[in-house]
C-alpha cells in the first residue's frame, strides 16, 4: 500500500514540476493580452498655461487647459483584422480633446492604433491614422509590452507622426509601486495643424496668414514593469505659430504648459494597474513558484514513504531470517535404547 502511495506522490511531483515552467513560458505568453473591448478616459491638466487667442492671434495666460484622452477598443474591427491576418489584435480609437478654461475647444485630434494583443507591436492592417491622415507606426504607443525591460524603446509621437527612442532612466517608487521611469525629448519640429480649431478656423486659414505650427515636448512616463501600463504620464509641452519664410519675426506661442494627470484620475489609474499587476504575477510568479514548491514537497513525501517502506521490509526480513535460523538450530528429541528404561530381551 505504501509503495502505491509513494508512486502516486512521485507522479504528482513530476506533474507539478512540469506544470510550473509550462505555465510561465508557454501559457502566460498566450494568456496575457490586452482586452479588445477596453474603454478608458483620462483627464490631464496644464495649470497657469499659455494659450493663443485665435481671434487676435495673441498668446494669453489662462488658469487651466484641460486635455481629455478617451480610448475605446473597437472589438468588431479587431475581429475583422484577425480573420484577415490570423493574429490577435487590438484596435484603439482614441481622441485627444483640449479645452480652455471656459470649456471651449482648443483642438480635437482623433487617432486609430492597431497593435498585437500580446506583444503590443504595431500591426499594419490598414486603418491606422492620426487626425484622418494615414500613418504607419514604428514602435509602441500608450502601452509598453508585458514584462518591460530596462532598455530604450521606440515610441510613436502623435504630433510629428514619427517614432523616436524613449529612454529608460531608472527604477523608482511611485505611490507604493516599483516602476520604470522613461523620458523622451522631441526637438522643435514643424507639425501639421489640427483639422479642428476654435472659432471655425481651418488649417488653410492659418496657412493663408503665413503661419506654420512648430512643436517640442519633454515626455515622461512611470511604467509598471509587470503589466507595461503607465501609472503616470507628464509632458512639458510647447507649441508655436511661426511666420513662414520669416525666421527673424517673433513667433506666436500657441500653447505652453506642464501637462499632468488630474489627481483623481491618477489615483484610479494606480489602483487599476495594481490590480492587473496581481493577475499577471499570478501567472508569472505566484503559481509557477507554488507549483515548484508543491512538486518538491510531493517528491520529499514520496521519498520518505519509499524509505519507510524499505526500512519496514528490511526489518521484516531480518525477523523472518532470525526466526528461520532459530528454527533450524533446534534438534528433535529421540528415545535411544538403554536410556530411561530396560531394553526388551535384556538381562533382568
Amino acid at each position: 500500500m505504501r509503495r502505491t502511495a509513494s508512486l502516486v506522490l512521485l507522479g504528482l511531483a513530476v506533474f507539478f514540476a512540469a506544470l510550473a515552467p509550462l505555465l510561465r513560458y508557454y501559457a502566460y505568453p498566450r494568456l496575457a493580452e490586452v482586452p479588445t473591448g477596453r474603454y478608458q478616459s483620462i483627464v490631464m491638466e496644464a495649470k497657469d498655461a499659455t494659450l493663443v487667442d485665435y481671434g487676435t492671434l495673441r498668446p494669453r495666460q489662462v488658469p487651466r487647459v484641460t486635455i481629455t484622452q478617451t480610448l475605446k477598443g473597437n472589438a468588431e474591427e479587431a475581429r475583422r483584422i484577425k480573420d484577415a491576418t490570423g493574429r490577435d489584435v487590438v484596435v484603439w480609437d482614441t481622441l485627444s480633446h483640449a479645452a480652455g478654461p471656459d470649456g471651449a475647444m482648443v483642438s480635437s485630434i482623433p487617432e486609430r492604433y492597431v497593435f498585437d494583443a500580446h506583444t503590443q507591436q504595431p500591426v499594419h492592417a490598414g486603418g491606422e491614422h492620426v487626425d484622418g491622415t494615414p500613418v504607419r507606426r514604428d514602435g509602441i504607443e500608450f502601452k509598453w509590452p508585458f514584462g518591460v525591460e530596462k532598455r530604450d524603446y521606440r515610441y510613436f509621437d502623435l504630433m510629428t507622426r514619427t517614432s523616436a527612442p524613449i529612454h529608460y532612466r531608472g527604477t523608482r517608487t511611485f505611490h507604493g509601486l516599483e516602476v520604470y521611469y522613461f523620458e523622451q525629448t522631441v526637438p522643435w519640429t514643424q507639425v501639421p495643424l489640427p483639422r479642428k480649431l476654435p472659432l471655425g478656423i481651418s488649417p488653410d486659414t492659418v496657412r493663408q496668414l503665413g503661419l506654420e505650427r512648430w512643436y517640442t515636448t519633454r515626455r515622461m512616463f512611470w511604467v509598471d514593469p509587470v503589466t507595461g501600463a503607465p501609472v503616470n504620464g507628464e509632458e512639458v509641452h510647447r507649441e508655436e505659430l511661426r511666420w513662414t519664410g520669416q525666421p527673424g519675426k517673433e513667433p506666436i506661442t500657441a500653447f505652453a504648459g506642464h501637462v499632468t494627470m488630474r489627481p483623481d484620475y491618477l489615483d484610479h489609474t494606480v489602483s487599476l494597474v495594481a490590480s492587473q499587476r496581481q493577475l499577471v504575477l499570478l501567472l508569472t510568479t505566484y503559481l509557477p513558484w507554488a507549483f515548484a514548491a508543491l512538486a518538491a514537497a510531493l517528491l520529499a513525501a514520496a521519498l520518505l514513504l519509499e524509505a519507510r517502506d524499505r526500512h519496514r521490509n528490511r526489518h521484516h526480513d531480518r525477523r523472518a531470517h532470525a526466526t528461520r535460523r532459530a528454527h533450524d538450530g533446534r534438534k528433535p528429541e529421540r528415545a535411544t535404547p538403554g536410556e530411561g528404561s530396560p531394553s526388551r530381551g535384556g538381562p533382568p
